[in-house]
This record gives C-alpha cells, structure tokens and sequence, in this order.
C-alpha cells in the first residue's frame, strides 16, 4: 500500500518556500492562489512516511492567455523538481471552449503525477 495521499486544501508553504530557494524571490506568485480572481485548478498529494510532496499547478508566461499545468515534486531532503509532464499548454480567452482545453491540460498533468506516484499501470 502506498503511503502518498491526496491533500485537498490550500497548497503546502513548502512549494512557495523551496521555488524561490532555487529560481529566486519573487518567481513563485502563480503558487499563491490569492492573487487570481478565478480559482484554478489544483491537485497535491503528500507521503506521511518520508514528508515529500506533488503537485499539479497552473503557470502562465507574461502573456496571461498562455497558461500550462507544470509538475512540482517536493523530495524530502529538501529542494524542488520540475517533472514533464509533457505539453500542457492552452490558450485563455474570453470563450468558454478554454474551460474544455484547461480541464484537458490538467488531467493530462494530473496523470503523469498519478504515473510518477503509483507507476504507470497503478493510477
């Protein structure tokens, strides 16, 4: 049985914290789930036995329209990996066809995290 399990609430200090160790303060607003007006979809998931942590966030470029879905893993020891989930990108817009195209960026995220997690046929 797997010790990782899902953690439904406001996403942990760490991922904020660990980011702007390693890419600089201040790089890490899109983790602030504050600063958007609309929510965002999120998923994380916590390992009680070693303290490491996963989650799937929404990023974005300088041009809001552009958005994508990356993969944080937490280890334990401390730091911050970037997992590829491969293309995730989807364009923003005033039409309600993005809602279809960022539902579809996340789960795609969201199964490469649940691979990453359980192995590739367990998820």
């Amino acid at each position: 049985m797997s010790a990782w399990r899902r953690y439904d609430t406001p996403l942990l200090p760490a991922f904020h914290e660990r980011f702007e160790q390693r890419w600089g303060e201040g790089t890490a607003p899109f983790l602030d789930p504050e600063l958007h007006e609309l929510p965002m979809p999120r998923a994380q998931w916590i390992n009680a036995d070693t303290g490491a942590a996963l989650a799937v966030v929404p990023v974005w470029t300088d041009d809001d329209s552009h958005r994508s879905f990356a993969v944080f893993y937490l280890p334990p020891a401390g730091d911050i990996w970037l997992l590829r989930p491969g293309i995730t990108d989807y364009i923003e817009t005033q039409q309600s066809q993005h809602i279809t195209l960022r539902n579809d960026a996340f789960k795609k995220a969201v199964d490469h995290a649940n691979a990453f997690l359980y192995g590739p046929d367990d998820h």
